[in-house]
């Protein structure tokens, strides 16, 4: 019961916010660099850090550095959602969340190298998350793959509170509605994308705390792939790899090959599902067997990757030169 009552207060607040974003013309219009072609509500993904927020309240507030830390970081992405903020309110906002999840992971009890670690894990699979974040659904779909990768190793290994990963899954579903479809209603945003990632991020953390096992990084290699090869590629064509572009291999799909964006972020989706339960299956395995497995997958994942890129960019985009 307390399910639904959570999934319809999920909604009502995503509805209010829409109001509020439609008065306060917190939009997104398309430019050279964008997938859609429509004004569009930008922000949507707020209701990502609602669900935290009922998960906080009702457990009895638990986990609350974390909690304060995600706070921060919504606050700081969603006033940049409305006005572009100072790059050095940003980065200090980034790292004293990034800071306070580390607390919550007693990543301070540790040696200084699972700080510098988990540091640079964090603000590469925000940013990744964030640049990601580029045609409708794809967001949702990846996120709902990997919250429930997420809930069925918690089954077994009991990680952390079922709920936390429920309540959270439950925001995505929300914003699914709104946004996994050919005119969406709504964008994530710099919120929406920062948010889901640094709550995914803890609940892998504490995972690969827990477990003792890094393989559970895997949870993440589609968008990993994807962003690392774009990056190289990007660097070594000397572009800015900080400035807005379409280049990674979904926008090339989606944009020059024409397939259709809802399928391109499904299949995203679908990918790291099967993907994270392999992951699941050489997790009990002998840690030489995960080693070899985690080499192949990325090999072949990458020449895999690499190939449809190129295909696409000679058969679609060379051409248009």
């Amino acid at each position: 019961m307390i399910y639904i009552i959570a999934l319809v207060t999920l909604i009502v607040l995503e509805l209010l916010y829409f109001k509020i974003a439609d008065q306060l013309n917190i939009i997104d219009k398309p430019n050279e660099r964008s997938s859609h072609t429509t004004v569009t509500l930008r922000g949507g993904g707020i209701v990502f850090y609602f669900g935290a927020l009922i998960y906080f309240i009702v457990s009895g507030f638990q986990y609350p550095w974390f909690f304060l830390g995600l706070t921060l970081m919504t606050i700081v992405s969603f006033l940049d959602d409305i006005f572009t903020l100072s790059n050095k309110i940003r980065l200090l906002v980034h790292f004293t969340s990034v800071m306070l999840m580390a607390y919550q992971l007693d990543l301070f009890e540790m040696s200084w190298y699972f700080l510098l670690i988990g540091f640079i894990i964090v603000v590469g699979v925000i940013n990744a998350y964030n640049f990601m974040d580029g045609i409708n659904g794809i967001t949702a779909s990846y996120s709902i793959s990997v919250g429930v990768l997420l809930l069925i190793v918690n089954h077994s290994l009991d990680f952390i509170d079922s709920d936390f990963l429920i309540f959270a899954l439950l925001g995505v579903l929300v914003f699914a509605f709104f946004n996994f479809r050919t005119n969406a209603k709504c964008f994530a945003g710099d919120v929406g994308a920062v948010a889901i990632a640094y709550i995914i991020l803890f609940s892998l953390g504490t995972l690969i705390l827990t477990s003792g096992n890094l393989i559970y990084i895997l949870f993440l290699s589609v968008y990993g792939i994807d962003t690392i090869w774009t990056i190289i590629r990007r660097l070594i064509n000397k572009e800015n790899i900080f400035k807005a572009h379409r280049s990674h291999l979904y926008q090339y799909l989606a944009n020059e090959a024409g397939v259709n964006k809802l399928l391109v972020s499904a299949m995203y989706g679908l990918i790291q599902f099967l993907i994270g339960l392999s992951v699941f299956y050489f997790a009990q395995k002998s840690v030489s067997s995960q080693i070899y497995f985690a080499f192949i997958l990325v090999l072949i994942c990458s020449m895999l990757y690499l190939w449809l890129k190129h295909y696409i960019i000679r058969t679609y985009v060379s051409k248009d030169l």
